[in-house]
This record gives C-alpha cells, structure tokens and sequence, in this order.
C-alpha cells in the first residue's frame, strides 16, 4: 500500500520536474531580453515586452520583436550591470536547469523501484555542488553590487538571500547523497548475504 502511494507521488513529481524544467529552459533564452528591457525599469518592462510580443497589437512588428530576443544576446554584455546581471541569471538558471535533472533521476530510481542505489547519491551530489556555484555566483553578485553601486542596499535583495539558501540546500543533498550511498551500500551487503 506504501509503495503503491509513494509511485503515484513520483509521477505527479515528475510531471511537476519536467515543467519546471521546460519552464527554466525557455527562461533561459529569454534572460537577455528581459535584463535588456529592465535595465531602467525592473519587471515593469518585461511584462509589456512579452506582451506586446505574442499579442502585437496594430502596429507592432512580430519580426522586430524576435530579432530584438536574438540581438539581446550580444547587447546584453555591453555595461557592467547587464554584464552581472546576466551572468548571474544564465548562471544560476543552467544549475537550476541541473538541480532539476538530477531531481528526474532520483524520481526515476524510485518509479524503477530502486531507491537506494548509487545512482541517487551521485545525483544529489551533482545537485549539492550546482547548489553550491549558485550560493558562490549570489554572493559574486552581491559583492559586485555593494561594490558598483556604492551601498549597502543590495545586502537586502534576493542575492543577498540567495547565499544561504543555496548554501543550506547543497548541504542538506550531500547529507543526503551520504545516506543514500550508504543504504546502498547496507543494501549491496544485505544482497550477498542472502
């Protein structure tokens, strides 16, 4: 009966993975449009822009729009801001994209039945360290930040909260890796014995 309700939570999980997964990769190629567009007015004008991408209205030019999305990649490196910013973003959003793949692969393991086996630990330590370069590139950021902009408000953004967020989510996996490595080692031993 456990097992039976543990398989339907690993589908639904699943499912959830992999739209967040194509989610985070159409972000992906949107980030230099977006720090393009909010390089004066933060989220205001990625709204509009998108919006007035897939519901142009009169005398809005899809073609413009799309040129303007593949353009963006070169622009987007020209300040130091937009620089960061996107580096930052492209950064965190592959080790996310990572996080999320290896998350797939423990889900797998389990729909297989086969949740201790080495597989697991290898993955949430892959998922530990994109954790950790996601806490490193927050805290570049943040320091960048403090330092270009003279002052202390960027300690109270999301990069500031990002450090030790991330930092207790990569230790939180390889505490977990460590204990799937060794069930499946408990398990490997129990096999041999039998």
């Amino acid at each position: 009966m456990e097992s039976v309700f543990t398989q339907k939570a690993a589908r639904v999980l699943r499912v959830l993975m992999l739209i967040a997964l194509g989610c985070n990769l159409i972000a992906l190629f949107l980030v230099p449009t977006a720090v393009l567009v909010n390089a004066n007015d933060p989220l205001g004008g990625t709204w509009t822009f998108l919006a007035g991408l897939f519901h142009p209205g009169e005398d809005d030019i899809q073609a413009a729009g799309a040129a303007f999305l593949l353009i963006a990649w070169a622009w987007c490196w020209a300040t130091p801001h937009t620089f960061a910013l996107t580096a930052f973003l492209l950064c965190s959003g592959c080790c996310t994209a990572q996080i999320l793949r290896q998350g797939l692969r423990v889900v797998d393991t389990i729909l297989q039945g086969k949740p201790f086996s080495m597989d697991n630990a290898v993955s949430l330590r892959r998922a530990a360290v994109c954790s950790f370069v996601i806490s490193g590139a927050a805290l570049a950021r943040t320091v960048f930040s403090v330092c270009y902009y003279r002052s202390v408000l960027p300690l109270v953004t999301y990069n500031a909260l990002f450090v030790p967020i991330f930092a207790m989510a990569g230790l939180l996996c390889l505490v977990m890796s460590a204990l799937f490595h060794q069930a499946a080692e408990m398990k490997a031993e129990n096999d041999l014995t039998i």
